[in-house]
């Protein structure tokens, strides 16, 4: 029994590892005519307890509360109020594919002038405009603040953004897109990592799915697919068909550092030649020690501070001549690498000269 067990876990191990690597179409390519439009909008936030914008540091706040309460008949032309409870906001959401008069979708409120907090605030009617310039929908509703501040006269405690909130389904949609995606003849499969392997595999799945050629790489990042050749009825159908594909990506060779936090990142197939590192640490060190001259008691004379300076350079002993072995994998490449024993910060550099003596063969991004 244990055998049987033993073996079928064994099984079970080689099919997930076979498979880790198998991605969904959906999560490789964009296609064409199902994306998202970006709306903005400018409005008030009312209500707020006493954290809204002062008028004088932010006329524009003024202004648009001027022009409200005219278009909803109140005349306050030579007025002057200066409400603490009302704040200017930036208003932003995404206008999702094939969104429909009457749906909702989430938007996100910002203050943009000197606000100290949007909690408990009620974003009023405000047109969002896409970049055509047209309005597609109306955001209104309570703004659900990111954080909370409090201060007093000596102290000040701010957890989170409280200048920035959200509202969901805050916008309806008044307008839609103008597309049809169901009398398109083809549909263009846009890589989101363009890659001449993984496009290959693209082309060939989606033709032995449908047991015809139906598809087309046209370059690195696009494969064209027919639907009239795939006589599936419309392109809805033939998304909802080939999406779920699995495909097995290639990616290139990358390593990835973010110098801000000392973060290294390596892709799998990152591969090292042989190669010899040193590194050592530098230091200069500086010391200013004054001295005060005065003259003797009775003596005609003045103070006057003598300068006396020290400099010492001091060098470390750091890391005298390594071999780092060829890596064929990964995990060799690491071992290699952490035998230097060195800092995160440190190997940051020592890969960057590892790269520029062409010893490291992958592409280098530093962020």
């Amino acid at each position: 029994m244990r055998r049987v067990l033993l073996a079928l876990l064994v099984t079970l191990m080689s099919v997930q590892a076979a498979a880790a690597g198998v991605v969904r179409l959906k999560d490789l390519v964009e296609f064409d005519g199902v994306r998202g439009n970006d709306l903005i909008g400018y409005g008030l936030v009312v209500g707020l307890n006493g954290t809204g914008d002062g008028l004088r540091n932010a006329p524009f706040t003024e202004e648009i509360m001027a022009n409200i309460l005219e278009r909803l008949g109140v005349n306050v032309t030579g007025e002057q109020f200066r409400p603490k409870n009302v704040a200017a906001v930036m208003v932003t959401a995404t206008l999702p594919p094939f969104a429909r008069t009457g749906s909702q979708i989430d938007v996100t409120v910002s203050a943009i002038g000197d606000s100290k907090s949007l909690l408990g605030g009620t974003l009023i009617m405000t047109p969002l405009n896409a970049a055509d310039g047209r309005i597609y929908a109306v955001a209104q509703g309570t703004v659900l603040a990111g954080g909370v501040a409090a201060e007093g006269d000596a102290a000040k405690v701010v957890q989170g953004v409280p200048t920035s909130g959200v509202i969901p389904s805050g916008a309806r949609v008044e307008r839609e897109i103008e597309f049809e995606l169901s009398s398109l003849s083809n549909v263009r499969l846009a890589l989101r990592d363009p890659d001449f392997t993984t496009a290959g595999r693209i082309e060939a799945a989606i033709n032995r799915a449908f047991q015809r050629p139906v598809a087309q790489m046209l370059d690195s990042g696009t494969v064209r697919f027919s639907v009239s050749a795939a006589d599936v009825g419309n392109a809805a159908h033939a998304i909802g068909q080939i999406e779920n594909l699995l495909i097995e990506p290639e990616t290139k060779a990358r390593v990835v550092v973010d110098q801000r936090s000392g973060t290294i990142v390596m892709g799998e197939d990152v591969r090292l030649s042989r190669v010899a590192v040193a590194q050592g640490n530098l230091t200069l060190r500086i010391d200013e020690t004054p001295l005060v001259v005065q003259p003797n008691p009775f003596a005609r004379g003045e103070t006057v501070v003598v300068p006396r300076t020290g400099a010492t350079i001091q060098q470390d002993q750091g890391i005298q001549l390594a071999e780092v072995p060829e890596g064929t994998t990964l995990s060799q490449v690491v071992s290699g690498l952490n035998a230097l024993g060195v800092s995160p910060r440190d190997m940051i550099d020592i890969l960057q000269s590892i790269k520029a003596a062409g010893a490291l063969h992958a592409e280098f991004l530093v962020r």
